[in-house]
């Protein structure tokens, strides 16, 4: 899939006013993403940290998670920024939850807020994802 300037920085800048939400007490690391599902909404997320760290929600999943709670299913675009030297990158547990919805063709944008960013395929960041057997039957159009 190919992206237009305009979308980019529409995708950065949601996540850029999104990443003003995030709650990051314990680390101070505030992120913020933004989705685009194959229909063309945008869906945002902040990270939401834990006093129980492995309850921490990553500004990814949260922004995903909207999509689907809203009904879409196909996310053809994902943009992550947060204050890093360069370009930051999802987490590996946010990358498998994008295979998760991800469209074939789909970017990821890794961005900072110096204006830095980075576009690549989903597939690059997680060339071996896990696919649950079953559902790579249903895809493959076979049946148990």
């Amino acid at each position: 899939m190919n992206i237009d300037a305009v979308m980019l920085q529409t995708l950065l800048q949601a996540a850029r006013q999104a990443r003003e939400q995030a709650y990051a007490p314990y680390s101070g690391f505030r992120v913020g993403a933004a989705v685009l599902t194959a229909d063309g909404q945008v869906f945002t997320g902040a990270n939401v940290e834990n006093a129980s760290l492995g309850a921490t929600l990553c500004a990814e999943r949260v922004a995903m998670s909207s999509a689907v709670a809203a009904g879409c299913r196909v996310i053809a675009a994902l943009a992550v920024l947060a204050d890093t030297p360069t370009p930051v990158p999802p987490c590996g547990l946010c990358r498998q939850v994008l295979q998760e919805f991800a469209a074939p063709a789909c970017l990821v944008i890794m961005a900072n807020l110096q204006g830095a960013y980075q576009v690549v395929k989903h597939t690059e960041l997680l060339p071996m994802a896990f696919v649950w057997p079953t559902a790579a039957k249903q895809a493959n159009g076979k049946k148990d």
